[in-house]
Order: C-alpha cells, then structure tokens, then sequence
C-alpha cells in the first residue's frame, strides 16, 4: 500500500530507478553506513575537545531562543557555503570528479536513503568537515547542535528522496528542494544548482542557478521541467 502511494509523486519512474542507476542499493547502505560511523566519531572527538553540557549547566549558560535562532542560521550559512564551493570543485576538476564525487553521481534517479552515499573522502571534507566548522563558527552547544544536524540531515534525505511529497515543510521555507536538487543529478543540470542543503543564494549569486517546474505525467507521478527564460 505505501510503495503504491508513493507512485504518485515520483519525480521518475521506478522502472528509470532500476535501470538508470549505477549502483546497488546494497552498496549504498553500506557507504552511507560508513560515512556515518565516520561522521560520529568525529563528532564525539568534537564534544570532547570543546567540552560538554554539563560544564554549560555548571557554569549556569543559558542561551535565549534569539540566541538560538542566531546559531542555528550562523550554522546554516557556513554548511551552505563550504559545501556549494566543495561540491562545485568537485565538478570542474576532471581529477577529482572521476575518482571521487562521481561516485554520488552514481544515482542517477536519487533516492532518500542515498542522500550520504559518497566517496570516503569526499564525506569527510564535505559533509564533515562543514559539520565541524558550522558547529564551531555559530557557537552552539553540543545538545543544541544535536537537533540542527537532525534537523539538517533529514532536510538532506529529503532533496534525495526522488519524490514531490504534498504538503512538505521544507518547500514552504526553501526554493532547495527534491525537484531542485534532481535538476543537479541529471546530465544536462549537472553543471548546476550545486547549492546544498538549504538555500539556493550562492547559485543565483555565482551563475550556476537552473530554476524549474513540477508538471503532471499522464502515467502518474510528476515531472521535472527546466525553466528556461529565467
């Protein structure tokens, strides 16, 4: 029943899934595995470093919600950033494209569980390493960095998920989103919108933004169409 459902807002057929695709599934979940057990260690050797909650509560630190949102778009901008210039890089240069990052571009058609599936390297100074330093710039504390990296991990999966889910938070608040990041993973957007995970600014700043539309297929599920005239 759920799989059944989840045909109507494909943004590719499954059929497309299976045949398009470079890689099994089996291969992806033991890199996102891995890139994962990576991202926590590096996190606790983060924690332990900068100190704990407990000293925050010893020494009585309060942070207002004010504060907190402050932290949390400090964090946003600074993942935003050294991602878009990592991941275009990535891009133009041959070397490393072909040894590393085009091993993302493996999944041709996304889907949400692939959304961390990436060469070692490149989940270590890309998503990593912009965790570390959005954590560090914006000051936050270790339990409140918890729910932005939740925060920003599911936002993550769900530009990966391949579906034009209705009602969806994350397209209220950001031109980023599932269809937006599709363009990118297709041959002719792959030169563009490497914006991620949020906002789209460096891409319209840079010259690298490629805007689109959802339409219907008559077959189910919907389509992602390039605006051109902008």
């Amino acid at each position: 029943m759920l799989f059944g459902t989840q045909e109507k807002y494909r943004l590719h057929t499954k059929q497309d899934e299976d045949e398009k695709n470079l890689v099994s599934k089996a291969n992806v979940i033991k890199g996102v595995l891995f890139h994962q057990a990576v991202q926590a260690s590096v996190t606790m050797i983060i924690f332990t470093v900068t100190g704990s909650d407990a000293a925050c509560v010893a020494n009585n630190v309060k942070h207002s919600i004010f504060e907190l949102v402050r932290q949390f778009f400090m964090a946003m901008v600074v993942l935003d950033t050294w991602q878009y210039f990592i991941h275009r890089y990535l891009h133009q240069n041959k070397f490393l494209y072909r040894r590393i990052h085009s091993q993302h571009h493996r999944l041709v058609v996304p889907y949400a569980f692939g959304a961390l599936y990436s060469h070692p390297l490149e989940g270590l100074f890309g998503d990593t390493m912009s965790g570390a330093l959005a954590f560090l710039i914006s000051g936050m504390s270790p339990r409140d960095s918890i729910f932005f990296f939740s925060f920003a991990t599911i936002k993550t999966v769900d530009d990966h998920c391949g579906l034009w889910l209705p009602v969806n938070f994350f397209h209220v608040f950001f031109q980023n989103n599932s269809a937006y990041h599709n363009v990118h993973h297709q041959l002719y957007g792959s030169k563009y919108n490497y914006s991620q995970p949020f906002f789209v600014v460096w891409d319209k700043i840079l010259g690298t933004y490629m805007p689109c539309s959802i339409k219907k297929r008559e077959n189910g599920g919907f389509e992602v169409k390039v605006v051109k005239d902008e």
